[in-house]
């Protein structure tokens, strides 16, 4: 593919073959940025060895693409921001962080709108869409999560707060249910 069919997508910024093929409704993206995301995701739910790096995947994916202000594209940016907190900063498991990711989302209609920085990141779902093994796969989402989060840094607080008033929310359900 000449880099003359390739262009820029709205939402991370990657490169991508120039096409016409649907997009998600409020992720904003090229399609051909969206067609990468669904190798990614056929590629991870063909084989259980690519468990552990999937919700990575999603998460990396969806702030990278955060769409415009509205309830939905703010409660998907809050959520997935929390659950690559969680597994970078807290190293909690998939499933574990899955599970606080599906606390936080009761909460979700507190957050607000975070304004996207100005890169979300140099490490793209093109990227991964390249990784020839399963570890180079792994390796490489684990760098794309990394990277998107770091994107965000300037809303690290925020998320942390969010993830804090979830966790003391569950905490005082726990109390109020012994």
């Amino acid at each position: 593919m000449s880099l003359a069919s390739m262009i820029k997508c709205v939402g991370c910024g990657g490169l991508f073959p120039e096409m016409e093929a649907p997009v998600h409704r409020y992720m904003e993206s090229s399609p051909g940025c969206w067609a990468a995301f669904g190798e990614v995701l056929t590629r991870e739910f063909s084989d259980p060895r690519y468990y552990e790096v999937h919700r990575m995947s999603v998460d990396a994916y969806a702030v990278q693409h955060p769409g415009q202000p509205s309830r939905q594209s703010i409660h998907s940016v809050g959520v997935h921001l929390i659950r690559l907190c969680l597994f970078l900063e807290h190293g909690l498991t998939a499933e574990n962080a899955n599970n606080a990711m599906l606390n936080a989302s009761k909460h979700k209609h507190t957050f607000l709108w975070l304004e996207p920085p100005a890169s979300l990141g140099s490490t793209t779902v093109a990227d991964i869409v390249k990784a020839q093994t399963v570890q180079g796969h792994k390796n490489a989402v684990r760098t794309w999560a990394k990277c998107a989060w770091e994107a965000w840094s300037p809303h690290h607080e925020t998320i942390h707060r969010w993830s804090l008033a979830q966790q003391d929310a569950s905490a005082d359900a726990k109390k109020w249910r012994s």
